[in-house]
């Protein structure tokens, strides 16, 4: 499958409040329920429809689902309840509590949660079975609209659910983010912080509690504070650990959601007040809480809901930390154990602030999309020298150093696309990096050679297969050229990469410009001025042209295969007749549709440079040149080409396993001169731009 993008430039963030409608009617949520209303009817959304293709694709439901609307489950069913707080969600019979655990968060910061749920709808007037939500994907947000028939069995849903059985919200919210990636099975496993950046156009960083920075207490209150979102968890080493319980009550391999931090005074002797500090030397415990997405089975050590640790503790610091006994799946534990414990902690940056000390500024944004395509722009790792160099490549101006600081502070986030929505066509998500090379000042397409002799500035930490890589960099003020890249080569796949950097940076596409440079066709010499090697080559002609010393495409076609054959180090099918009369076109000076002997001495000349060329390219003497070759070939030929065009003439040229004969080769540059040639000749008032009507373009498309 190939996918062809046009690889476009930075991107600013939209508008808050702009999100792009995505119902196949092109209607608006909006639009859509008064038409519902207008016919007194209950929306059915076609794009979702209510049955097993929307729950699976790979296995059969256990049980018999029943599609049933909100109010054919309970008498007065509410959109929200009290609020949306983070009670509302326990999991159902999916392996999805990575995104519930990223919805527990989301909770927590109203701002980002009014986006995401907007408030304009509900079970009142109005209501036309139809609802909406707002997700964020590659830089833009998207509203999803679903009508409310939800998968139930025994009038329960099966599903995300609410802890107040008249409450839906956060089923219909997991219904519209599963329309979003294609199926709720798509939904089964995965990482909080990938929902967590659907519901915000955040970016991620990701902690291992046992090599946590000096400052993680005050990383994390300022993450809390700041409204970003929080979720944690314990690794496990076998497939059988997933979903063990510890003997304190946690559970393996499960997304938590971290949703408070706080310093408590406590005292071992009685009950202590914040009063009676004068007296006693209380001593300050750093506290965490965190939600299990079940809604129930906690933590069961010190701190936890029932432990003897709150006696020592003022009832109104109790409750000010809303301390309860009830089992909610909701905890405190001490900062101590939280890091002894937990494994993995994975914060999302909102509207990403800096993380640094009293830094309230935003920071500086930048968005590239691009594409892998195997054959020309899918290069693999740098272990893969030959085709590395083939990848992306992004110039990145650092200009302006950090406040007070010496070097320019930057994150690097490289989102591999639509993986999830790809499941059930068997892709998995690919293993992906980047690297960052300093740049040696010139403003083109780095090759090959430069990445033997270089090594790289910096890069991601690892090559790993999830949804979005990212890390934070410190680098002097300078050019650099940064490459993302798929660990393996010939793997495809669509990405956005986001550039967030403390002060602004400066970003370039080095792949999207076109440039051609072809050479002088030379004047023809007199008959009483030709040298030795002419007037051979003039015999030459006659033999081939006969009487009217003119060659035809069949008698091109004769001598060119007659001549290339003899070439031991090239492999040759056999040039067609097509070729020949577009090799003509190309020479045609005259337009009769024949080569005279100034035209075929111009075209043999070519002919030979281009041979040359060939071998030259062909590094590994294959007697074909591999697709990635030819970006170097056409380079020397004088067609520098974006990548775009690069993906196009691979698919055009190349056999499947990304070779090109040079039959191939010879077309594909006839096809480009030819195109060239005419555009040249059609744009002599502005060299970027022509104008044609349809009648010169049809002869246009038909000459090349």
């Amino acid at each position: 499958m190939y996918y062809l993008y046009q690889a476009s430039g930075p991107q600013r963030h939209p508008v808050p409040g702009d999100a792009r409608s995505t119902h196949s009617s092109n209607q608006s949520f909006e639009q859509l329920r008064q038409e519902c209303l207008r016919k007194g009817i209950l929306f059915e959304d076609p794009d979702f429809l209510a049955n097993s293709s929307s729950l699976f694709y790979s296995e059969r439901p256990q049980i018999p689902f029943v599609w049933k609307r909100p109010g054919e489950i309970v008498e007065n069913p509410e959109f929200i309840l009290g609020g949306a707080t983070r009670t509302d969600i326990c999991q159902g019979e999916l392996g999805d509590c990575w995104l519930l655990a990223a919805i527990a968060s989301l909770t927590l910061n109203q701002k980002a949660l009014a986006r995401v749920v907007p408030q304009d709808q509900g079970f009142g007037p109005g209501y036309a079975g139809i609802f909406h939500f707002q997700f964020w994907q590659h830089s833009e947000w998207l509203d999803v609209v679903i009508d409310d028939r939800l998968p139930t069995f025994r009038d329960r849903l099966i599903f995300l659910h609410s802890a107040d059985n008249n409450e839906f919200w956060s089923a219909l919210l997991e219904k519209a983010y599963a329309k979003l990636n294609g199926s709720y099975e798509a939904l089964k496993g995965g990482s909080a912080i990938e929902a967590m950046e659907d519901f915000t156009g955040g970016v991620a960083e990701t902690f291992t509690t046992k090599e946590a920075p000096v400052n993680f207490y005050e990383i994390l209150e300022k993450a809390l504070k700041r409204g970003s979102l929080v979720g944690c968890s314990i690794d496990t080493r076998t497939a059988a650990e997933s979903e063990a319980r510890t003997p304190f009550g946690l559970i393996k391999g499960h997304a938590y959601s971290v949703t408070g931090i706080d310093q408590i005074q406590h005292h071992h002797s009685g009950v202590i007040t914040r009063k009676s500090l004068v007296n006693f030397s209380g001593q300050k415990v750093e506290l965490i809480r965190v939600r299990n997405p079940w809604g129930q089975v906690e933590w069961n050590g010190s701190w936890s809901d029932s432990s003897s640790e709150w006696r020592a503790v003022d009832p109104a610091e109790q409750q000010r930390l809303c301390h309860t006994a009830l089992d909610d799946g909701e905890f405190w534990m001490a900062f101590r154990d939280f890091k002894a414990h937990f494994d993995k902690v994975e914060i999302c940056n909102l509207t990403p602030d800096a993380l640094e000390e009293d830094a309230e500024h935003k920071w500086e944004v930048t968005i590239h999309q691009g594409s892998w395509v195997r054959g020309s722009t899918a290069g693999g790792c740098r272990n893969f020298l030959d085709t590395f160099w083939t990848n992306p490549q992004i110039k990145l101006s650092l200009t302006e150093k950090d406040d007070g600081q010496e070097g320019c502070t930057f994150l690097v986030a490289l989102m591999q696309k639509d993986r999830r929505k790809l499941k059930r066509f068997g892709a998995n998500m690919l293993t992906i990096g980047y690297a960052i090379y300093q740049c040696p000042g010139k403003e083109e397409h780095l090759n090959k050679d430069f990445f033997k002799y270089h090594a790289s500035q910096a890069r991601s930490k690892t090559f790993i297969n999830l949804r979005e890589v990212s890390d934070r960099f410190k680098l002097p003020p300078g050019e650099y050229i940064l490459i993302p890249s798929t660990f393996e080569p010939h793997q495809e796949a669509d990405f956005c990469l986001r550039i967030f950097s403390e002060k602004k940076a400066i970003t370039q596409d080095l792949d999207g410009d076109v440039d051609i440079d072809l050479p002088e066709i030379p004047k023809p010499t007199a008959p009483g001025q030709e040298t030795e090697e002419e007037q051979q080559f003039r015999a030459l002609f006659e033999r081939v042209a006969g009487e009217d010393m003119e060659v035809t495409a069949e008698e091109l076609e004769y001598v060119l295969n007659a001549v290339l054959q003899k070439k031991k180090d090239i492999k040759f099918k056999k040039l067609s007749l097509i070729s020949c009369k577009n090799i003509i076109s190309l020479m045609d000076t005259s337009g009769n549709g024949k080569l005279e002997f100034d035209e075929f001495k111009v075209f043999w000349g070519r002919l030979k440079a281009w041979t040359s060329l060939f071998l030259q390219c062909d590094a590994d003497r294959s007697g074909t040149m591999s697709s990635y070759e030819l970006r170097t070939a056409l380079r020397a030929a004088g067609f520098q080409l974006s990548n775009h065009l690069l993906q196009l003439i691979v698919l055009r040229y190349a056999d499947e396993e990304l070779q090109l004969g040079f039959d191939d080769f010879l077309n594909c540059l006839v096809q480009l001169e030819n195109a060239s040639r005419v555009f040249q000749a059609l744009s002599a008032k502005n060299k970027e731009f022509i104008h044609l009507n349809i009648n010169e373009f049809i002869i246009l498309t038909m000459n090349i």
